[in-house]
């Protein structure tokens, strides 16, 4: 589990008498963004989206993610592991990111998510000096491990469910192939979905 002891990763704290998780999808955009978004809307479900800003342009449907009502995080610029990076590297590597991500959209990144989920004591106080707040996870999904076999995406994320779940998925095809069973499961098992605190 990420995040439940330090104070510098996000944790969610959902609404007294509800059980709630976070979805978030993590290295795109994708060409699987159209559907994950057709998907989150039609069932009205939220989300936040971590990108590699070396695939970020402006013809890419950014404008369609903040319009519905997600968040947008950087994912770094090239997805490299950032223990392996001094601090200077670190902190230019995911201020070049929240750089391009506010360039191309207009909006503010207040969210940060390391690759691999790898970092040290740099990589939070790179993002605090940047004024993100970094983003683990608590529930991973496997969709990168499980191409062949898509319907135990949904049994890895229900059979690990708790309150307060920020849940890893990746803008992979047969992730948003699933997603409509995904997003049915996580509510027979009693659980809504929320977003991130905006401050």
């Amino acid at each position: 589990m990420y995040g439940s002891s330090n104070p510098d990763i996000v944790t969610v704290n959902p609404k007294a008498g509800e059980k709630s998780v976070v979805l978030t999808f993590d290295d795109g955009p994708s060409r699987a963004l159209p559907q994950i978004l057709d998907v989150l809307k039609q069932e009205n479900v939220p989300a936040a989206f971590f990108w590699q800003t070396r695939i970020l342009y402006s013809a890419r449907p950014w404008k369609r993610v903040l319009e519905e009502g997600h968040q947008i995080g950087s994912h770094t610029t090239k997805h490299l592991n950032l223990v392996n990076l001094s601090f200077e590297e670190q902190y230019q590597d995911i201020k070049n990111s929240i750089a391009k991500i506010e360039q191309v959209t207009g909006s503010d990144v207040k969210y940060f998510r390391p690759p691999f989920g790898q970092f040290n004591e740099d990589t939070l106080q790179a993002a605090k000096a940047l004024d993100v707040k970094t983003v683990m996870w608590r529930v991973a999904s496997m969709d990168w491990e499980l191409k062949k076999s898509p319907q135990q995406i949904v049994c890895t994320v229900r059979d690990n469910l708790e309150d307060g779940a920020v849940i890893l998925l990746h803008e992979l095809q047969h992730t948003a192939d699933i997603l409509p069973d995904l997003i049915k499961a996580i509510r027979e098992k009693g659980y809504s979905f929320s977003e991130f605190p905006a401050e």
